[in-house]
């Protein structure tokens, strides 16, 4: 079989299921929006933020990651981050996304819950209506901070549970197991919310089986260390748990060296619903598009396998079983003419 290629990936429609809409805060725009809020950041040019992004782990991501966040103020600054990884969407015919946000980074800093909603669901409206980009939002809890605090987040966007589709949990991960969460998840449960969480990204292979069995998620964000647990790597096959995983995200937090340490090509051959997302794009390096480009420069990727990521990335959302059928016809008939 012959090896994805970009004009193959770009005509490959695909689901995005794994991304921060903080994370997509590119330097420009957090220049701008430093300058339009007069925000202090500590930084003195657009090369200087590019320049601070090497990382060495999860912690040293999240510390600039939450200082970006803070020239996020108004309700047309939460429009602008929105539309401009949506346009990104366009780019890579990314037809649909679910996107992750983070409220307490924004309220701790006393931006109202509703800013934050009602300026992303804006710009997702607007895409769906010019381009036809459909959209889920999921709100994360951060791990780091107390399950009383979640708890206070879950209450304060009531309101607003029309525009949201499920519940996550991201953040720090070592040290706050799923477990921490039980009792907020379960309340979300209760309101007919979707949960997703991450685990398995930092954290070992346990706290993916705790966020299945304690938090009762239907998708694990990252969900890598499974490798290291061969019965989790057949429940994940038996029970058609979703992976969402992050290739470039992973070499760029050091949780692998090199891409071609990367399992997913793997994990995808022995049966699992592993899918290809940006996580947190403006950060570690790329896009959806440069994300699977990685996996066919450093592990081979056959254009086969390409077509059964994106496959299982609409499989993995929360799309209607109509539009999933859609779409996989899509990729069939893309196969059909990328290879005569």
């Amino acid at each position: 079989m012959s090896i994805a290629d970009l004009n193959f990936l770009k005509a490959l429609p695909k689901a995005e299921l794994h991304l921060h809409i903080e994370g997509s805060l590119e330097p420009e725009l957090m220049f701008e929006l430093s300058k339009r809020n007069n925000i202090e950041i500590p930084f003195s040019s657009i090369e200087e933020i590019k320049a601070a992004y090497k990382f060495h782990n999860l912690q040293s991501f999240l510390d600039i990651y939450y200082q970006g966040a803070s020239v996020l103020i108004h309700e047309q600054d939460f429009y602008d981050l929105t539309m401009a990884y949506l346009k990104r969407c366009r780019e890579d015919n990314v037809v649909h996304t679910e996107i992750f946000f983070d409220p307490q980074t924004h309220t701790e800093r006393g931006i109202d819950i509703g800013v934050v909603i009602k300026g992303i669901n804006s710009a997702l409206d607007d895409a769906r209506n010019e381009w036809g980009i459909s959209s889920h939002l999921i709100l994360c809890f951060l791990r780091h901070l107390s399950e009383e605090e979640a708890i206070a987040t879950l209450e304060a966007a009531k309101p607003y549970l029309n525009l949201i589709k499920g519940v996550g949990l991201d953040s720090s991960e070592l040290g706050h197991p799923p477990s921490k969460f039980e009792n907020v998840f379960a309340m979300a449960k209760e309101l007919g919310l979707e949960r997703v969480a991450h685990a398995g990204e930092e954290g070992p292979a346990d706290y993916i089986v705790e966020a299945l069995d304690l938090l009762d998620v239907s998708r694990i964000d990252h969900g890598v260390r499974c490798v290291e647990d061969e019965a989790l790597i057949e429940r994940l096959k038996a029970e058609n748990i979703p992976l969402t995983v992050c290739p470039l995200s992973n070499t760029a937090l050091c949780v692998y060296d090199n891409m071609d340490q990367h399992p997913i090509l793997s994990l995808l051959e022995r049966g699992l619903c592993v899918t290809v997302n940006a996580d947190d794009p403006a950060y570690f390096g790329g896009y959806v598009n440069k994300n699977y480009l990685a996996l066919s420069e450093s592990l081979g990727m056959t254009k086969e396998q390409a077509k059964k990521l994106a496959l299982n990335s609409f499989k993995a959302s929360y799309i209607s079983e109509a539009d999933k059928e859609k779409w996989a016809e899509a990729i069939s008939a893309i196969e059909t003419v990328a290879e005569v």
